[in-house]
C-alpha cells in the first residue's frame, strides 16, 4: 500500500491523543520536533507506510504532497530513531540484580550456573521479559550475544518477536573444549561449529525482526580455524560476529599465558578481525590495539553501566571516535533503559578521562544519541537498515514526551535529551511501523501477566542454579556494618 492509496489510513485526532490514533499502517506524524541525522528539525513531518519511512520533511511540504493523509498532530512530543542495545545477553534477565556488587567475571558463578538451569518455558520468559524492559526503556533493536541454555536458539527468537523488538540472535559457536567447558558451553569440534553457524544464518535469512549472527563467548573459546570461519561465514552472509574481548585482566593476562598475545592481537593472527567482528567491551586496549581496530574496521560494544557495575576499567570512546573506530552503546544486560545508557556513556567518559584533560563536552549529547542509534545500527550489522529517521529506513522510532519541566526552556535539545531525558517520557515506541509500546505498557498482550510469570519462573531457577554470590546482599552488608 502506498500513502497516496492511504485515504482512511491517517485517522483524525478527537480529545487526547490514544494509541488508536498511531495504529493506522499509513501514517503522516507532526510531532513538534523530528531528529533527523542533520539534528532536530522544528515543523518537520514523516509518513511511515509498510513499516518503513517513505517520506520526510517539512510538515508543510509533506501535507501538500500526500492529501490523502490527516496528519497526526503531535504537539510538545520529538520523533527520534529508537535507540539501539549493541550487546545483551537476553536469557540472564532472571540474575540481572544478582550482579550487584559483584567483582569481575562474575560468568562463572552466576550466568553459567543461571542459563544452565533454564527449560524451553523459562527460557522463553525470561527473553520476552528483557525485551519488554528494552521496549519500556526505549530500544527498538537488541544484539543478544548467545545463550548457554540448552534450547533450541528459535526459543528465544519466538520470544524477541512475540514481544515486538528487533533482535540481532547470536549462536554461540565455542568450539575450544577446555576454555568452552569453563564458559559453560560444550565444545562442538570445529567442523560441527561451522555447520551450525551456516545454518543458522541460513534459518533466519530474510526474517523481518530476527537478524542471524554469530557468537564466541572470548577469543579463546574458539580453534583459530572456527574463529576464521566464523568471520568467513558471517562477512559473506552481511551479519555480525559478536565476541567478548579485553574486558577483564584476568582474560587478557590468560591470553597472554596462553598465545603470548593479547586477545585483540590474537583475532588478528586468527584473522578474525575486520567489519564483521562486533567487539563487546574492549575496555583493556592499547594505543597499538586501537590502531588495530581502526585500520580493520572492527567495530566495538561500549558498555558503560557494564564497565562501572563488574568492570575493570572504561572504554576510550571518545578517543575511539577520534580514531574513526565504529562503536555503539551496550546494556551488557544491566538494565534496559535507553536514556540512563546515553548519560553513562557520557559520564564514564567524562570521570575516566575528560577531567583529568578538562574535557568539559566529552563528545557533546549529539555523539551519545548518535552512537546509541545510528552508531549501534551500523556496529550490528543493520547501518543500512535501521537507527536513522530518514526515507527507506525502518521505522523503528519512538515519540518522546518534552513538554515537562525536564525539557522546558529549551536550549539545546540532544544534550538535554541525554542528561535530562529518561524512560517515563516515552510515550509510543514503534518497531517496523507498529506501534509495540504505549506509555511504557506493551500494545497487543498482557505484559503483567509476563512479569508475573516471569517472578515465578525466576525462583525457580535461581532456587535451583546453584548460582554463588561473593558480595551480601544489601540487608545483610548492612548488618554487618552494624556489628562492626
Amino acid at each position: 500500500m502506498t500513502a497516496d492509496h492511504a485515504t482512511a489510513q491517517s485517522p483524525t485526532v478527537h480529545g487526547p491523543l490514544g494509541p488508536d490514533h498511531l495504529a493506522a499502517e499509513v501514517q503522516l506524524l507532526a510531532p513538534a520536533v523530528v531528529m533527523t541525522p542533520e539534528g532536530p528539525m522544528e515543523g518537520y513531518a514523516a509518513v511511515v507506510a509498510d513499516g518503513a519511512f517513505r517520506a520526510v520533511g517539512p510538515a508543510a511540504r509533506l501535507v501538500r504532497e500526500h492529501p490523502r493523509l490527516t496528519p497526526v498532530r503531535l504537539p510538545g512530543h520529538v520523533l527520534m530513531p529508537g535507540f539501539v542495545d549493541a550487546h545483551h545477553h537476553l536469557t540472564q534477565s532472571f540474575g540481572s540484580a544478582l550482579a550487584f556488587g559483584e567483582p569481575s567475571e562474575i560468568f562463572r558463578r552466576v550466568w553459567v550456573p543461571l542459563e544452565g538451569a533454564l527449560d524451553e518455558e523459562s527460557a522463553y520468559v525470561a527473553a520476552k521479559l528483557a525485551a519488554l524492559e528494552s521496549l519500556r526503556g526505549g530500544f527498538t533493536t537488541v544484539a543478544d550475544a548467545g545463550t548457554r541454555a540448552s534450547v533450541d536458539l528459535d526459543v528465544v527468537a519466538t520470544a524477541t518477536r512475540d514481544a515486538g523488538i528487533r533482535c540481532v540472535l547470536g549462536l554461540v559457536c565455542n568450539d575450544a573444549a577446555d576454555v568452552a567447558d569453563a564458559e559453560g558451553v560444550e565444545g562442538t569440534g570445529g567442523a560441527a561449529a561451522l555447520a551450525a553457524a551456516e545454518a543458522h544464518l541460513a534459518r533466519y535469512a530474510g526474517a523481518e525482526l530476527v537478524h542471524p549472527s554469530l557468537a564466541v563467548s572470548v577469543p579463546d573459546a574458539a580453534t583459530a580455524r572456527t574463529l576464521r570461519g566464523t568471520a568467513r561465514l558471517a562477512a559473506e552472509a552481511g551479519a555480525v560476529v559478536q565476541i567478548h574481548v579485553n574486558e577483564h585482566l584476568a582474560a587478557v593476562e590468560r591470553s597472554l599465558v596462553r598465545h603470548g598475545l593479547r586477545p585483540l592481537e590474537y583475532l588478528r593472527e586468527a584473522g578474525a578481525l575486520g567489519p564483521q567482528l562486533l567487539a563487546a567491551h574492549a575496555t583493556l586496549v592499547t594505543p597499538a590495539e586501537l590502531t588495530l581496530l581502526a585500520d580493520t574496521g572492527t567495530a566495538v560494544s561500549y558498555n558503560p553501566v557494564a564497565s562501572a557495575w563488574k568492570g575493570n576499567a572504561v572504554a576510550p570512546a571518545t578517543t575511539m571516535a577520534e580514531r574513526g573506530i565504529r562503536f555503539g552503546l551496550g546494556t551488557d544486560g544491566t538494565r534496559g533503559d535507553a536514556f540512563r545508557l546515553a548519560e553513562a556513556a557520557e559520564f564514564a567518559q567524562r570521570l575516566a578521562y575528560g577531567l583529568a584533560t578538562g574535557d568539559s563536552s566529552c563528545g557533546a549529547g549529539w555523539s551519545w544519541l548518535e552512537r546509541g542509534g545510528a552508531g549501534g545500527a551500523d556496529a550490528v550489522g543493520l547501518g543500512a537498515l535501521t537507527g536513522r529517521i530518514a526515507p527507506g529506513a525502518a521505522a523503528d522510532f519512538l515519540l518522546v514526551d518534552v513538554s515537562g519541566p525536564e525539557m522546558r526552556p529549551s536550549w539545546d535539545l540532544p544534550w538535554e535529551l541525554v542528561r535530562r531525558g529518561n524512560r517515563d517520557q516515552i510515550t509510543a515506541v514503534f518497531v517496523a511501523g507498529r506501534l509495540r509500546m504505549w506509555q511504557g505498557r506493551a500494545v497487543g498482550w498482557d505484559d503483567r501477566a509476563l512479569v508475573q510469570r516471569a517472578a515465578e519462573l525466576a525462583a525457580e531457577v535461581v532456587g535451583r542454579a546453584g548460582v554463588t554470590r561473593v558480595h551480601p546482599t544489601s540487608t545483610q552488608a548492612r548488618a554487618r556494618s552494624a556489628v562492626r
